[in-house]
């Protein structure tokens, strides 16, 4: 069995795999116990299962574990904590952006990037940047005011 090094949340993880080709969510949710990105479709559609892999987001239900070997890995649990959340956590808490919550990895994680890569955007930049997302909820509206309300703590200069 091949082993595998990366970090994941900041944490160092060593591990063997069976398959170097068995899906980056897998060892996620199954031997991590990471509850936050989620098995949607499977396909790359969906972004459900929506990660950080070295600051750039990836769909985890078709990366091969292999491709993250050596990388650093960011799930939403990785943000921040009940106590103390993350600025982009509790900008979706105070616009209410999320239902079920199912879908978060995608819009959190791609806003996260988007965001703090243009600090200056704008609302259809934002809409742009969550193209290829889907949220069943259908809470996309509230979403683009959590990352509006994100991007002006980003611009405020606030610890992110």
């Amino acid at each position: 069995m091949p082993s595998l090094s990366l970090r994941v949340n900041g944490k160092p993880v060593d591990t063997t795999v069976d398959d170097p080709d068995m899906p980056l969510l897998n060892l996620l949710q199954h031997d991590l116990e990471l509850n936050g990105p989620k098995f949607g479709c499977g396909l790359a559609q969906c972004g459900a299962c929506t990660v950080l892999l070295d600051g750039v987001p990836i769909r985890s239900c078709t990366t091969p574990v292999s491709d993250a070997a050596g990388g650093e890995v960011l799930t939403i649990e990785g943000l921040g904590t009940m106590r103390n959340p993350h600025p982009l956590q509790q900008a979706f808490i105070d616009e209410q952006a999320a239902q079920c919550g199912y879908c978060l990895s995608g819009p959190m994680l791609y806003g996260k990037v988007h965001v703090e890569r243009n600090p200056n955007t704008t609302r259809d930049e934002i809409i742009a940047a969550l193209d290829g997302l889907l949220c069943r909820c259908h809470t996309h509206y509230r979403m683009v005011k959590a990352l509006e309300r994100y991007a002006a703590v980003v611009r405020s200069g606030a610890k992110v």
